[in-house]
C-alpha cells in the first residue's frame, strides 16, 4: 500500500481531478452493478470492497441504507447515530446485505453524519493551497485544527444560506474521514493500522465567510454559520484493502459549471495517519465523528504574501490593515458566491472504485 506519511506526501506530484460532475439524483449512484461489479462479488461472499451507506427520510422516519445502482436496500434496525451504525454495522455485513430496495427517487437523503458528531478540521493542508496563501509546505511543522459547530451539518444537495452581513462566502471542498471506534488516549497511527481507526469516507464542502474568519479571526465563527457543512451524499465504508485510495482520490469543485479547485489527495502535507496520532495526543473520538483534512488551492480568498503580512502587522493599525484586507477580496468578488450560485463538489478515485457522489448547493440569500 503507498505510504501515507508526511515525506512521502510532500514528494508526492499533483494529480488534478478529471470525473464528470454527478447530480443528486438516480444518475448520482455508483456505476451500474454487473456479474463482476466489487458490489455483486461481495454480495456473492467475494473478499469485501467498499460500500456507499445512505442515511434518508421515507414515510417520515429515517432510515439506513446500502446504495446500489441507484437501488436502497433498508439497513434493519434503529441507528440514531452515525456512530451506532458503525459499531453495530461492519463492511463485510453490509456488502452481502439483501432484501426489499427502494428507488432513490423515492427518499430524501440526508446527511450521513449525525448532528452529535464531532466536526473537525484541518487547515491550509494541500501543498498549492499553502503556496497560494504565502506558506511553505517543506516548512510547515505543525496542524492547524480548528473546528465547526456540528449545527452546520446538513444534506449534501441542501440550499446554502448566506447570511445578510456576510459579503465574502467561500467554498472549500473537502474529503472527510469518518471514525471507526472511540479513542480515549495517545495512539500511534499508521499506514498499517489506519484501518483500526477510519470507518469510512464523505465529500465535505467547507463553507466560510471570510469577512468574519480573518478579520475576526475567529475560524470557528466564520464557518458554523447554519447550512455551512454539507456532507454526503452518502458515507463510503472501506475495507482494508481499499486504504490505498487514501492518497489516489480527485476531488473537484465547480461554480456555475466553471472548475475552480482540482487536485488529489497525493498532495495532502499531513496525511491521515499522523493527524490521527497528532490528535489522539489532545482529545477523545467516538466512532462516527469526523475529520475534515483541508481543501485544495482555488479558493476565492486572496491572502498578502508573507512580507505584506509583516509589514502590515508591524507599521499599520488594526483598522488600516483590515481595510485593505477587505479592499483586496472586493478585486475578487466574482470569485465569491453569490445568491443563484450552484456549486457542485465531487470525490472519486480514478478507476472508479471509491466514488462519493455529488454535492450540489445553492446559494440563497438568508430572509
Amino acid at each position: 500500500m503507498p505510504s501515507l506519511n508526511r515525506r512521502a506526501l510532500l514528494k508526492a506530484g499533483a494529480v488534478l481531478a478529471g470525473s464528470s460532475v454527478l447530480p443528486i439524483s438516480a444518475a448520482s449512484a455508483p456505476q451500474p452493478v454487473t456479474a463482476d461489479s466489487p458490489h455483486t462479488r461481495a454480495a456473492q461472499g467475494a473478499q469485501a470492497m467498499s460500500v456507499n451507506v445512505v442515511r434518508f427520510e421515507f414515510q417520515n422516519k429515517h432510515h439506513w441504507g446500502v446504495l446500489r445502482q441507484a437501488r436502497i436496500v433498508r439497513i434493519d434496525g434503529d441507528y440514531p447515530s452515525t456512530g451506532e451504525l458503525i459499531r453495530q454495522c461492519s463492511v463485510e455485513q453490509l456488502a452481502q446485505l439483501q432484501g426489499e430496495e427502494l428507488g432513490i427517487e423515492q427518499v430524501k437523503l440526508l446527511s450521513p453524519i449525525t448532528r452529535d458528531q464531532q466536526f473537525v478540521c484541518q487547515g491550509a493542508n494541500y501543498r498549492q493551497h499553502m503556496i497560494e496563501s504565502g506558506m511553505d509546505p517543506d516548512a510547515k511543522k505543525y496542524n492547524m485544527i480548528f473546528t465547526k459547530a456540528s449545527s452546520c451539518i446538513v444534506a449534501a444537495d441542501s440550499p446554502l444560506i448566506k447570511p445578510r452581513n456576510v459579503r465574502f462566502l467561500d467554498y472549500e471542498i473537502e474529503l472527510g474521514l469518518v471514525l471507526k471506534r472511540e479513542i480515549t488516549g495517545a495512539v500511534k497511527v499508521t499506514d498499517a493500522n489506519l484501518h483500526e481507526f477510519i470507518a469510512g469516507l464523505v465529500i465535505v464542502n467547507d463553507y466560510s465567510a471570510r469577512d468574519i474568519q480573518i478579520p475576526q479571526m475567529q475560524f470557528y465563527k466564520g464557518k458554523s454559520f447554519r447550512t455551512f457543512g454539507p456532507v454526503g451524499p452518502y458515507l463510503c465504508l472501506l475495507a482494508p484493502d481499499d486504504f490505498k485510495y487514501l492518497a489516489q482520490l480527485q476531488l473537484r469543485l465547480t461554480v456555475n459549471g466553471q472548475v475552480r479547485q482540482a487536485d488529489s489527495t497525493a498532495n495532502l502535507v499531513f496525511g491521515p495517519a499522523e493527524t490521527l496520532t497528532e490528535l489522539s495526543s489532545v482529545q477523545d473520538f467516538a466512532a462516527g465523528d469526523l475529520i475534515a483534512t483541508g481543501t485544495p488551492a482555488g479558493c476565492a480568498l486572496s491572502i498578502p504574501s508573507p512580507t505584506k503580512q509583516r509589514f502590515a502587522a508591524a507599521l499599520l493599525p488594526e483598522a488600516v490593515k483590515w481595510k485593505a484586507f477587505l479592499k483586496a477580496q472586493e478585486g475578487r468578488s466574482a470569485f465569491y458566491l453569490k445568491p443563484g450560485d450552484v456549486i457542485e463538489a465531487s470525490i472519486r478515485s480514478a478507476d472508479g472504485q471509491i466514488d462519493l457522489g455529488t454535492q450540489r448547493n445553492l446559494v440563497v440569500e438568508h430572509a
